[in-house]
């Protein structure tokens, strides 16, 4: 592979990479964590115990969350790739601003239309992935999540 096409990967994959390595990140500091649980379960001190045991929620907290994050994304982006396959992704038209955000305004403007569509349509699992689509676009991340959550939950009802 050329250094053009190693960079036309990485920008085409910038945010698989930034997944991986927020993720070997986190994972060395879970393991790093757990190390320091260890040690201190191994020490004669009472307190040291107790702390270390306290300390050991830390890894297995952590790891949950983000298997449960990675999951998330991979279902969505499985869900992306069907829905584009289909032909159903919104096109993206919203005008943005020099930084590179969509203009809000012009993202709730058109909000409504995915808002309707869902209602119209509540058991559609495309509907719901467009209407988190257009959640992430109005910048409520939270409601966002909420309807991708839905999303998955139909598509895979729907299987």
């Amino acid at each position: 592979m050329t250094a053009s096409g190693l960079a036309d990967w990485f920008r085409a994959n910038r945010a698989k990479v930034g997944v991986a390595a927020v993720t070997l990140l986190l994972v060395f500091y879970l393991v790093v964590t757990f190390d320091r649980a260890r040690l201190l379960l191994s020490d004669p001190e009472p307190v040291a115990k107790a702390i270390g045991a306290a300390y050991l929620v830390l890894p297995v907290v952590g790891a949950w969350a983000l298997a449960r994050e990675l999951m998330f994304g991979a279902r969505l982006e499985r869900l992306g790739r069907q829905l584009d396959a289909e032909g159903g992704l919104p096109e993206d038209t919203l005008p943005r601003t020099p930084g590179g955000r969509i203009v809000r305004s012009a993202a709730d403007a058109e909000f409504g239309r995915y808002r309707a569509e869902t209602e119209a349509a509540p058991e559609d699992w495309r509907a719901w992935y467009r209407l988190g689509l257009a959640y992430d676009a109005s910048g409520d991340r939270k409601q966002a999540r909420a309807a991708m959550r839905q999303a998955i939950a139909l598509h895979r009802k729907a299987d």
